[in-house]
């Protein structure tokens, strides 16, 4: 039970980042840099936002408490569907930004659940990728992922084609970030330049 709390708390209090992403987007606010004044005071640590929520622990280990005591687990329970909620909210930022260049072509930076791994379980990156490449027909959508050498079984087959970071940068119209790696944090920003950038990691701001 001390480790489900854990991963529990964890999740809570990524929840409470994500939603503030989403608030952030209606308000016209920089989420990253309201959390950076909040956490200034010694008793705050806001998170960062992300895509969502993956690993086999933190996705997971809350269902555990709240199937065993549904009316008692309601935070719980909200937070898991707030971070299981963000990656459509992420495919619909990226459907937009598509709708204003038809025939986009849209590289996904990181399939891993978090930074410079090569662990893909439940990663939220799996699930934005595979909707983009079902419902955006008209475009092309490119995975880049250098941590692992051939795409996984829940993407292959869907027209979604694996690529390098230099490759993919050179074809791409949109550019999403799902995945803080170390190399993507060091890329050159003006390559950028010429991209329509979805940063769901606050990587690049």
């Amino acid at each position: 039970m001390a480790k489900l709390t854990e991963n529990a708390f964890r999740d809570v209090n990524i929840a409470f980042a994500n939603e503030l992403s989403l608030i952030s987007d209606k308000l016209g606010i920089d989420v990253w840099e309201l959390i950076e004044p909040a956490n200034k005071h010694p008793r705050v640590n806001i998170l960062q936002s992300g895509p969502g929520v993956g690993g086999h622990c933190i996705a997971v280990d809350p269902w555990f408490i709240v199937s065993t005591t549904p009316e008692e687990a309601r935070l719980i329970r909200t937070a898991r569907e707030v971070n299981d909620a963000k990656p459509a909210w992420v495919v619909e930022q990226v459907r937009k930004a598509v709708e204003l260049h038809p025939g986009a072509v849209v590289a996904c930076l990181g399939l891993a659940f978090k930074a410079d791994i090569e662990d893909l379980r439940e990663a939220p990156s799996i699930a934005i990728v595979q909707t983009l490449a079902k419902e955006l027909t008209d475009a092309k959508v490119i995975a880049v992922e250098p941590h692992v050498d051939a795409l996984p079984k829940s993407l292959a087959g869907r027209g979604v084609d694996l690529m390098g970071l230099d490759e993919a940068l050179e074809q791409a119209d949109v550019v999403v970030l799902l995945v803080d790696h170390t190399v993507f944090k060091n890329l050159d920003r003006t390559r950028l330049a010429d991209h329509v950038v979805i940063d769901t990691k606050g990587l690049w701001r």
